[in-house]
């Protein structure tokens, strides 16, 4: 399920898309536009930039922006980054395997569905950018 967290990250994110030509935007701006609390929305864009995906600009003309054109920024690296695994098991995740505790992957009976509901989800996360928001 999508959090909170993501579901406001890719707001802020389809905002900063739409303008990306634009120069840097203030983070309150943000906020207003997309109804996000700002409080919320700081951490967001901090865990953003701490992984390359925004730059900041401090002072005046300052704010957040892309660290790249819209395009090149596809939706599974960003949903990584804000909500974790995009499987819905553990077993099954790409980039956050876990096993899990209660069970035998090679005799479960949910572990091939869910790996089949992974792969669909990444082959459309993968070819979707944040271009796709705007």
């Amino acid at each position: 399920m999508l959090t909170q967290k993501a579901k406001y990250g890719l707001k802020a994110l389809g905002y900063l898309a739409r303008h990306y030509a634009q120069g840097p935007i203030l983070i309150a701006d943000i906020a207003a536009s997309e109804k996000i609390p700002l409080k919320f929305l700081q951490g967001i864009l901090l865990l953003l930039k701490q992984n390359n995906i925004l730059a900041s600009k401090k002072g005046l003309g300052g704010g957040y922006f892309l660290n790249d054109k819209p395009k090149n920024i596809n939706l599974a690296t960003v949903l990584r980054i804000i909500n974790g695994p995009i499987a819905m098991l553990p077993c099954v995740s790409l980039n956050f395997y876990e096993r899990c505790k209660d069970c035998n992957e090679k005799k479960c009976t949910l572990h091939n569905i869910f790996e089949q509901v992974r792969d669909a989800t990444l082959k459309i996360f993968d070819k979707k950018t944040l271009k796709d928001l705007m």
